[in-house]
């Protein structure tokens, strides 16, 4: 497609857009002026669906009326209420129902599934991740290393993009399997890096792991409901993600888990809890733990109902929309954005996403200076800074337009 630079063209896609009636289905929030804000900021938390407070709402309503019954007898009954969830998560990652599990946040189900899946010996006790990759994950895993009693210096190997690069190329990674491999106990990456927005191989780095030996899992918070999954195609051991981002589920909302089919039946250890028990005999309280024979084997605890409801009413869109759609006007919002950047004659930034990509686009400010970000926040547009130096902009494709994304090209033009 031929992209223009004006408004006209902006209006034109948003005319032609199969996924534009979604927008209304999302609260905007609004300037001081009464103006929507140009929201691009879905990548940290998503925006809350008009359908959002019904969901809740409901449950609220079936507390008051049933009290502890509502756990059978609510209109949505509360005992099996995360079940709800698994069919359309299943379909947003590409995995079996069975493999799928909403419980927790997403780092404590990280930590969940080292207990499981990081098993270091003498000969094989290093982790792969990002020397970028988000805070929570890297102090997860040093506690890992260090909880079996390994050294983080020994153990962790941190990937960083060649000099002068901003993103990490697989033939690294492969380079670092391929001569580490025998040592190597986990790869725990990002299905999208946080900070460059790079989508990894997942398939790929999956794949070349586990030819050596080596359990492979990601953490999807920033790929589910984001781009294309196919876990367990792929053959991924364990995946986490949170909801709040692009599954807009609300702040802190419920994290969710996958667990590949192949370890369903496996003698793993695990850290056990009363809600991962075998459902047929949960409440004759036995006294020995018997793990439900799928990823719901790995609960703790009965999740929050309605933060739950904030999850499904969320879901519900994906499942009208189809992620397939959004995937592909992802592609297009980006690529217009890309474009509308490339024509600021400046030197202020830099664009450090690479092609492969999902909705967000990581701009590089010189010499790290926010200033430029405050100018945009003061003129609406909602999107967030990283340090030391990135403007993080993500045009979501459930809620965005491409005006939204000409929008905030003016206001950038206007103040660089």
């Amino acid at each position: 497609m031929t992209y223009k630079n004006t408004e006209k063209f902006s209006l034109d896609l948003d005319e032609n857009d199969e996924l534009k009636h979604y927008r209304n289905e999302f609260n905007i929030p609004l300037q001081k002026n009464g103006e929507e804000h140009v929201y691009l900021c879905g990548n940290s938390l998503g925006l809350q669906a008009k359908r959002t407070k019904s969901f809740i709402n409901q449950e609220l309503e079936d507390w008051a009326t049933f009290g502890v019954e509502g756990h059978f007898h609510a209109k949505n009954p509360w005992m099996p209420y995360h079940e709800f969830l698994t069919e359309s998560y299943s379909k947003i990652v590409g995995s079996k129902q069975s493999e799928v599990v909403a419980m927790n946040t997403l780092t404590v189900n990280l930590h969940l599934m080292m207990v499981s899946f990081y098993r270091p010996n003498e000969k094989r006790h290093k982790i792969i991740i990002e020397a970028d990759a988000f805070p929570s994950d890297i102090y997860a895993v040093e506690s890992q290393i260090k909880h079996h009693g390994y050294s983080v210096n020994d153990s962790l190997i941190k990937l960083t993009p060649r000099d002068g690069e901003s993103s990490i190329r697989t033939e690294d990674i492969a380079e670092i399997i391929d001569r580490e491999g025998n040592e190597i106990a986990l790869i725990m990456l990002r299905g999208v890096n946080y900070y460059t927005g790079q989508v990894f191989d997942l398939e790929k780095i999956t794949k070349l792991g586990q030819d050596k030996g080596i359990i492979v899992g990601f953490d999807l918070a920033h790929a589910a409901g984001n781009i294309k999954l196919d876990l367990h195609k792929w053959g991924v051991d364990f995946a986490v993600w949170c909801s709040y981002k692009y599954l807009n589920s609300g702040p802190g909302s419920v994290a969710a888990a996958f667990v590949h089919e192949k370890h369903h039946n496996s003698n793993l250890p695990r850290f056990a809890g009363w809600w991962g028990h075998n459902k047929e005999n949960r409440f004759k309280m036995p006294d020995e733990f018997n793990a439900i024979k799928s990823a719901e084997g790995w609960q703790l605890s009965n999740p929050p109902i309605l933060s739950l409801a904030a999850i499904r009413a969320s879901l519900s869109i994906f499942d009208e929309a189809g992620m397939e759609k959004l995937v592909v006007k992802s592609k297009k919002l980006t690529d217009y954005l890309l474009f509308l950047l490339n024509t600021i004659e400046t030197d202020r930034i830099e664009i450090i996403t690479p092609e492969e990509r999902g909705c967000q686009i990581s701009i590089r400010v010189k010499n790290g200076d926010k200033e430029l970000f405050n100018k945009i926040t003061e003129k609406g547009v909602i999107a967030d800074w990283r340090e030391p130096d990135v403007i993080r902009v993500a045009p979501v494709p459930l809620y965005n337009s491409f005006s939204d994304v000409f929008n905030f090209y003016n206001i950038l033009k206007s103040v660089i």
